[in-house]
């Protein structure tokens, strides 16, 4: 970006932050959505260690934890695409579509690690086609990964039809359920803190990642500045894709086998983690270190309800309601943070409805499995 564009746009709103900071209130401060992010976790922990005395056990919590790192792995470049502005709904498509490469190429007797490189390359070509209709073209992402998000899974069920590729060899396996030598962290927990580093690094301490926020707060503004902005949706998008396939050689590794229909519906939850996080859904805003806090607690909540025998559909409707009170509850917290309190009677009812909703609704499922637990201790 020009230096003369981003002074002139810039240097008058962050004269009046500056002078304006020292009179912000205590509450003020905890704006950011990762610091109520990270309460709600530490409350979550502590609940969830009261009610069961499984909670805290390592060999339980490391199992869990690889459960979610291919949600991990696809949410760290939708966290690039959401601040973009734009959104890509066909990563578990791609997930799968790559993963079924792999196990179509695997039956046909070439090597799983050959096979494994053929699916990253896919991936990362879906991906590219996703950036390319996006940039060049200039068609809107939901409409066109709309379109490959049928796309890739036809493709998926092209090349294994109703089939499964099984009997993967052990060294492939370790991917996905092996663990670092000597501890309890699985591999795949260990890939993932290696590429949240990276993205969080590139995110935040990079011109790269100053540029995405630029596009997702007003594309035009960027454009006349100098920034390459179909350059950076190409890329943004073609990441996705590896990842995603990434993610698909993790799954199935995981599972020990590949079917068509691998990961189907994950799309919905990395956006929800994403969000959730406090990337905002009009671009412009985020933080990877949001996106995996929010990823963290929706591991911890689906593990804790899942040791109280909560069905999955029960899980969903809490972890919607958290996602509501993602943005109802930085709002009150917005009116009311300053000095004057310009604050909305109905914004305040409706958030702590649904609050109270929230906690009505798990107390009273944790109330429910009571007997299950007491059995159990």
């Amino acid at each position: 970006m020009n230096a003369p564009d981003s002074s002139s746009s810039t240097e008058a709103p962050s004269t009046l932050i500056n002078v304006a900071a020292p009179r912000r209130s205590f509450l003020a401060r905890f704006q950011h959505w990762e610091w109520m992010i990270a309460a709600l976790l530490i409350a979550v922990i502590v609940l969830s260690s009261r009610v069961s005395p499984y909670f805290l056990n390592a060999v339980n919590l490391s199992r869990t934890s690889s459960d979610f790192m291919e949600l991990g792995l696809m949410m760290l470049p939708i966290t690039f695409i959401i601040i973009t502005g734009n959104i890509d709904i066909s990563i578990a498509s791609n997930l799968g579509m790559s993963a079924s490469f792999m196990g179509l190429l695997f039956n046909l007797g070439i090597n799983i690690w050959v096979g494994a490189l053929a699916a990253l390359v896919l991936g990362a070509l879906g991906g590219l086609l996703n950036g390319y209709l996006v940039a060049k073209v200039e068609l809107p992402s939901l409409v066109v990964t709309l379109g490959t998000y049928a796309f890739f899974r036809g493709l998926a069920y092209g090349f294994l039809g109703n089939q499964a590729a099984t009997n993967y060899p052990a060294s492939f396996l370790y991917i996905g359920q092996g663990k670092l030598p000597g501890t309890l962290i699985p591999f795949s927990i260990a890939l993932f803190i290696i590429m949240a580093i990276i993205f969080g690094l590139v995110l935040h301490r990079t011109t790269f990642g100053r540029y995405l926020y630029v596009i997702g707060n007003n594309q035009e503004t960027a454009i006349y500045s100098g920034v390459p902005v179909n350059k950076i949706k190409m890329i943004i998008f073609t990441l996705a894709g590896f990842m995603s396939a990434l993610a698909g050689l993790i799954l199935a590794s995981r599972f020990g086998s590949t079917r068509p229909d691998i990961g189907t519906g994950l799309e919905l939850t990395v956006i929800t983690i994403a969000v959730l996080g406090g990337v905002s859904i009009n671009g412009g805003v985020g933080s990877m270190l949001g996106a995996v806090l929010s990823l963290i607690l929706i591991g911890v909540v689906r593990f804790s309800m899942g040791l109280v025998n909560i069905q999955g559909q029960v899980q969903g409707i809490v972890i919607g309601l958290l996602l509501v009170c993602t943005i109802l509850v930085p709002n009150l917290v917005h009116q009311i943070s300053g000095w004057k309190w310009h604050i909305n009677r109905q914004s305040v009812l409706v958030t702590v409805g649904v609050i109270l909703l929230l906690a009505l609704f798990v107390a009273f499922f944790f109330w429910s499995r009571a007997p299950l637990i007491a059995a159990g201790a």
